[in-house]
């Protein structure tokens, strides 16, 4: 596994542009960069913190979350909100997030500062449709994480980090999404976070606690583990032409400095999902 930066946070919120390379969020230290596709990085957003998910939006904006979910223009910085805060009552702001094959945002908001010592609160899963109007399709969510689609679109799967376990909820032809269910745990002490799905329907989940890769196969069922050189294993994400470059992204919790977060890449054996840009009004 090769590291291609560092000297990050907490990195969170990778997305794979096939023109541009791959973007990444530092939660703590704010921004997004931009790790090109000769491996260089640059600043692509600056300063804004908090942001644990970002998707492509098909204007050429970057949708990302933190304390809204907005629009970034990557040319000129300009900021449209998609939603607020104030929408979802007593929210703190949101987590991770991703798109449909319509160009929906789907989205986890939280109920309590996850960095500021609160004690646990439940938060929500929401849907942004094409209009900007939002609705809130599940809740019970202690920490939400990493959010994917199956490749017909028809499951989604969402890591509830403070409970140790994937759901998986059946999608409806609206976009609302039935009751949840177990998909799959990780082992004691385990963490869910960052998600995402590959094309032979294997959920691969990174573990926040556990210095590696989860993959599980499409029932569920563990399939293995790929180990990764930090311990605080945030999100992943599928790129390169091919899909089977697999970047791994990670905090600095546990790590030799409080600012060690780094970028991996890898060859994996099986592509990813390239995933839906968003088409939310702007």
């Amino acid at each position: 596994m090769q590291r291609l930066a560092t000297g990050y946070g907490l990195i969170e919120g990778p997305v794979w542009d096939p023109s541009r390379g791959l973007y990444f969020s530092d939660v703590l230290n704010g921004g997004v960069s931009l790790l090109d596709r000769a491996d260089q990085v640059s600043v692509a957003v600056p300063k804004r913190r908090g942001i644990g998910g970002m998707a492509l939006h098909a204007g050429g904006g970057l949708v990302v979350g933190g304390r809204d979910i907005a629009v970034v223009g990557r040319s000129d910085g300009a900021t449209h909100q998609l939603l607020a805060q104030e929408a979802i009552p007593g929210a703190t702001g949101f987590n991770d997030l991703t798109t449909d094959r319509a160009g929906r945002v789907y989205v986890g908001s939280l109920a309590f500062r996850v960095f500021g010592g609160d004690p646990p609160k439940p938060g929500h899963l929401h849907v942004i449709d094409l209009d900007r109007s939002m609705r809130t399709v599940s809740d019970g969510i202690m920490l939400t994480n990493g959010l994917g689609f199956s490749a017909d679109g028809k499951l989604l799967y969402h890591c509830d980090a403070r409970s140790g376990l994937v759901r998986v909820y059946d999608v409806k032809a609206d976009g609302s999404v039935g009751p949840w269910r177990t998909f799959a745990t990780l082992a004691a002490g385990g963490v869910p976070d960052g998600l995402k799905v590959a094309s032979d329907g294997s959920v691969w989940v990174a573990d926040a606690h556990g210095g590696r890769v989860v993959v599980f196969n499409p029932d569920g069922s563990h399939r293995r583990d790929l180990p990764v050189p930090l311990p605080m294993v945030t999100s992943l994400c599928f790129g390169g032409d091919d899909l089977r470059d697999l970047y791994v992204v990670t905090g600095s919790r546990g790590g030799p400095s409080e600012n060690c977060g780094s970028v991996f890449r890898t060859k994996v054996d099986v592509p990813g999902l390239a995933l839906h840009p968003a088409r939310v009004a702007v």
